[in-house]
């Protein structure tokens, strides 16, 4: 079973008009794992992208639940909002897939993960797992989620990504990017990181400076590279560019090109 991750920044503008969606690069990604499937089996996550994330933003929502009644109101609301948004996208997901007749299924995140403190406490995944059984492709998305400890919070997926590969132990999972892969410094100056073993991640994060949580409301680049270190416990890790058509292929046979992490 093969997990792929379709970054926000893969399948919309994150600086654009709210809720932009390329429709065109999700149906070439649907295509590609239409040459595989159904001989492989898939779970697909995505990202906020241009949905999401300015909701999430807006309403402050990894802030939690204050006390105050009138701010933690705006924030239910805004909890409401972001999921409703993140829906849209899932719908636009589902809709470029079964165009390509693959049998893709939304899996809502917030009805089968609790957090605590943003870490995922608890994951029901056996809906997730009768879909693959089943053949299906189950969709997730990172998604608002129910929080032990601040009532609400953000679950990214990435760290849905990190649970589901701990859980499953697929054959691989593949983050699919709007860059080559991973850098040693920006995108453009450094230089791309073909092979990366699992030990020599903590190196790179301090090269890399990363020592704050990001530049989006789910950590960039810092996140993935921090889940990536877990990931890699159970299966192999690929970082390819999603609006490239034939990487994921690559990725997906073992021959790419990106950054491979075992």
């Amino acid at each position: 079973m093969i997990i792929v991750k379709v970054g926000g920044s893969v399948f919309s503008d994150k600086k654009g008009k709210p809720e932009n969606f390329e429709g065109a690069t999700v149906r070439s990604i649907a295509r590609e794992i239409s040459k595989f499937y159904p001989r492989k089996s898939f779970i697909v996550v995505h990202g906020g992208g241009s949905f999401g994330h300015p909701e999430a933003k807006k309403y402050g929502i990894r802030e939690g639940l204050p006390e105050d009644w009138k701010t933690a109101n705006f924030r239910r609301i805004g909890f409401t909002e972001t999921h409703q948004a993140m829906l849209r996208a899932n719908a636009r997901f589902i809709e470029e897939f079964v165009r390509e007749n693959l049998p893709a299924f939304s899996v809502s995140t917030s009805s089968v993960f609790i957090t605590e403190n943003g870490e995922v406490a608890y994951g029901d995944l056996e809906v997730v797992e009768r879909l693959l059984e089943l053949r299906f492709i189950p969709v997730l998305f990172g998604d608002v989620s129910v929080d032990l400890a601040k009532g609400i919070d953000i679950l990214s997926g990435d760290q849905i990504i990190t649970y589901l590969a701990k859980m499953l132990e697929p054959e691989k999972v593949v983050f699919l990017m709007d860059v080559d892969g991973v850098y040693d410094g920006k995108p453009g100056e450094g230089s791309l990181v073909q092979s990366l073993a699992r030990d020599e991640i903590d190196s790179l994060l301090e090269r890399l400076r990363c020592t704050a949580s990001g530049t989006d409301v789910t950590g960039g680049i810092c996140n993935k590279l921090e889940e990536a270190k877990k990931i890699a416990e159970h299966s192999e890790v690929w970082f390819v560019n999603g609006k490239v058509p034939g990487r994921l292929s690559g990725a997906i046979r073992g021959d790419g090109f990106g950054t491979r992490i075992v």
